[in-house]
Order: C-alpha cells, then structure tokens, then sequence
C-alpha cells in the first residue's frame, strides 16, 4: 500500500500533519481493532426499491460471488442523503449505457474501516445540528470548518491515512472493474487497495482538501470547481502544484437518467401550470438532522393559505424521520388535513397519477427503507414545480429550484452557481426572504417560466450529463 499522506500532488506534508495522521489511523485500530489480514467474502443483494436499474448491493457473504463482466462498482457512504442521491444517479447512468451497477456503501460493514466512517458521521451530524440551534458555535466553529478548514491540504493526509482502513474489504474486487467513488473515502480506499479504474465523483462547488483522492480520476461539476482543483489555489498559506490534467475533469452535473430523458417535457407542463393557473406544485424535502426546523415551520406556515386557496399543491418528504413530521404536525394545527405517503408502491402510483392532472392539499412522504426515502424526491422532482433545498447535493438537480439557508460555508457555492447558471434563486438566508420569493415566483408567472427555459437551454448544453460522463471515464469509453 502506497502512501499518500506525506505527499499530494507533489506537495511534502509537514511533520507534524504526517504525525497527526499516523495516530488518527492508530487511534482507531486501538478502539475497532486490526482487520488488515482479514478475508471478507463478498455477495451480492438485489435493491428492490431500485429495480429498474437492476442494482446490487454489495454484502460481506459466506462465499465469495462472482462479479458481471460488464459491472460497475458506486462506492459511497451515507452522510445524510445527498452521497446516496449522488450514487444514484451514477448507478441510472450506468445502467443507460449498459453497464450492471454495484452498490458498496463502505460505512455497512462489521469491519474497522467502517466502524470509523460511522463514529465520524455520528460526530458531523451532531455538529451540524448543534450549529442549527447555536449561533456562536456556527459562527465560531462550524462555518469557519466547512469553508477553510476542510479546505487545508493538510487536512487530506488524516483522511488518506484513515481511508486505509477500508482496503481490506476491497481484498476480492477485481482491480480492474470500473469503480465511480461519491465520497472521496470510498475514492481514497480503492486507490489503497490498487484499483486503476477510479473516478472520485465531487460533490461540491467549493474547493476542498478534503476531496482530494491522488490517483484518482477528479470529476468536477462546474468551471469554479475546476479552476479551484486545478490550482489549489487557499489550500495552503503558499502556493501549491495542483491536479494535473489526467486525474482531472468538469463534466457537468450528477444527475440521474430518468431525470433527463422527459426533461423537456416536464418542463413544458410546468409552464403550463403556470401559464393557465393551476395549483403550482411545491416540493420540499426536510431530512433529519435539525438543519433548518424553524424555516422549514415558517415556510409551511407562510404556503397553507396559498394552499387553502388552490394556488399551491405542498409536497413535503421527510425521508426517513418520521419524528420531524411528527413535530411539524403538532408545531402547525392546519397539517391535519395532510396526506400522508408511507408506502413506497402508492408514492409510485401518485407520481404517475397527477403528471397531467390537478393536485390539491398538503401531501407527507415517509419511509423507513432508506432507498425509498432517498429515491421519493427522485420520484416527485417530475411531477413537481419548485423544490425547495439548502444548497447541498440538489442544489445542481434540473428543476427550479428555491434556495433556503445554507448548512456549513461550502454550500454557499452551491447557491451562487445556481444563481449564475439560471436555473434557482439566489439563497434566501431568513423567513422573511424566502417567504417574499415564494410570493415573486407564484405572482411573477413569467419569472417561473424563465427558469424552466433556462433548464432547457442547459441540458442542450450538456450541462447536466456529468454522471453519464463519469462512467465513460470509469469504464474508457469515449
């Protein structure tokens, strides 16, 4: 196993960052134990809820299963929904060009490597929602992080050093097999493991340290993204040599398949929506950790008359947290005429149901599969005319989009590219803002239509093809 935390890119660590790393790594062989020598057999699960893909999960087994020729390996882990949405769409477009997808998510397994992605999302998603509820610590602590100090280079060489961890589950894959990481850890440990095949799919607009995966193929979203990886440019108080070209591309936006095929139909009916006054479907989609409750409340708030009045049709998916509709169901008395959808096979006929018919009310999307609640907001993103979204993962997704506060400092650049591409509103920092832009894009007809054109125009572009992108540089297919 090569190492690559005293030196990226050709940049030399300082001592103490290279130390820093090695007693990360340690710390956590001390408290999870050394796997290293391990064995694990891996088998292959069938994901039901994503059966038109025809996915497989990828399982620790008695014996070892032999992997499709023609398959493709989506190597990820859950940290809140948005690298599951992103594997996704790798996993549609594979599937579009032929390919069979994997599904590896590394923090599943009864192994070390994952025992130390699950204690580290445990302690993001405490912070995160700390931040939520205390203005110093976001102020002082959380943004400062998510904007600078994941930024350091230095701060690739902990991750690079706890990323070997993971190599052993990666013991009996092939090393040639085309491999898409939406995590750089899941990137970081195929590279460990010696698979010549990676593409590290990155998430983000701003330009981080922690996304860095050497010997890996960096795909990128935006020109921003690709200027700020080419140079490194702020990830050390000195200059730095950056990726070179050949483990460097922009691609465009991660976006599934199903999602592309009908877009411009979508949009068509979206505008007529509009244009003939019929209730304009808003969809909104909550998650778990806190981030954002009280806008979530005064959003929903501010949207029941316009519902009460047939303006708007609300569609709310709490993923899988059913506690954070529970909540909102007592904090606001007028959610008792909800709809509520906890069956995925219903959630699927409604989709189709109202695609060129009337929808009226207040609808509620829970689901304990995580596939299904992840894959819910795929589902309604057709049929829907708004989505409201902190400008994360879907933040690059082709439907208007309205952008609420962000949650840590790097998806504030979410929101600005999709201010400058066209196709969302600018971010709305408090109630009153969003409110009033709820108010402008239901009275301002010709500003929603705007965007839907704008979308069009974009995926003629080429704009949001980087997930098909992605598997043509895994798999060498030009």
């Amino acid at each position: 196993m090569m190492d690559k935390s005293s030196v990226i890119f050709g940049n030399e660590m300082d001592a103490k960052t290279i130390a820093a790393a090695e007693k990360s790594k340690k710390k956590y062989i001390k408290k999870y134990g050394d796997d290293s020598q391990a064995d694990y057999k891996l088998g292959f699960k069938a994901i039901d809820t994503l059966d038109f893909i025809d996915g497989s999960n990828i399982v620790f087994a008695d014996k070892q299963e032999t992997f499709d020729p023609k398959g493709l390996i989506v190597g990820n882990i859950r940290m809140g929904f948005g690298h599951y949405r992103i594997s996704i769409a790798m996993a549609s477009c594979a599937k579009a060009l032929g390919y069979k997808p994997y599904w590896l998510d590394l923090a599943s397994f009864d192994a070390t490597g994952s025992k130390m992605i699950r204690e580290q999302n445990d302690m993001y998603s405490l912070a995160s929602r700390i931040s939520q509820k205390s203005k110093l610590f976001n102020k002082l602590v959380w943004e400062p992080l998510n904007c600078e100090g994941f930024k350091k280079i230095t701060y690739n060489a902990k991750d690079q050093k706890n990323s070997e961890l993971l190599v052993p589950i990666f013991k009996n894959i092939p090393k040639d097999m085309p491999y898409i990481a939406t995590h750089v850890w899941p990137s970081q440990a195929a590279i460990h493991a010696g698979m010549t095949n990676v593409v590290n799919a990155i998430p983000d607009n701003w330009p981080m340290g922690l996304h860095l995966s050497e010997g890996a193929m960096h795909t990128v979203q935006t020109p921003f993204a690709y200027f700020g990886y080419k140079t490194l440019n702020g990830f050390a108080k000195t200059p730095l040599k950056g990726i070179p070209e050949d483990q460097l591309k922009m691609v465009g936006c991660f976006i599934d398949h199903e999602l592309l095929v009908n877009l411009e139909e979508d949009n068509k009916l979206r505008k007529e929506r509009a244009q003939k006054d019929k209730p304009m479907r808003i969809l909104m989609t909550v998650g778990g950790a806190g981030a954002g409750y009280d806008m979530y409340l005064a959003m929903i708030k501010h949207l029941i008359p316009y519902v009460n009045s047939g303006k708007v049709a609300l569609i709310i998916n709490f993923g899988d947290h059913k506690t954070v509709y529970e909540k909102l169901q007592k904090d606001i008395g007028d959610m008792k005429t909800t709809n509520f959808f906890n069956e995925y096979a219903k959630l699927k006929d409604f989709a189709k149901e109202i695609r060129k018919k009337d929808v009226n009310g207040i609808y509620a999307i829970y689901n304990e599969n995580l596939f299904e609640a992840v894959y819910s907001t795929n589902l309604l993103m057709p049929v829907s005319d708004m989505l409201v979204t902190k400008p994360s993962e879907l933040a690059y997704y082709p439907i208007p989009k309205v952008f609420m506060r962000h949650i840590g400092g790097h998806e504030v650049y979410g929101a600005i590219n999709g201010r400058e591409i066209g196709d969302s509103t600018p971010e709305c920092p408090t109630e009153e803002t969003i409110n009033a832009m709820f108010d402008k894009l239901l009275e301002d007809k010709e500003l929603f239509c705007h965007l839907c054109d704008r979308i069009d125009e974009l995926k003629k572009q080429g704009h949001y093809d980087g997930a098909y992108e992605c598997v043509k540089l895994a798999t060498k297919k030009k």
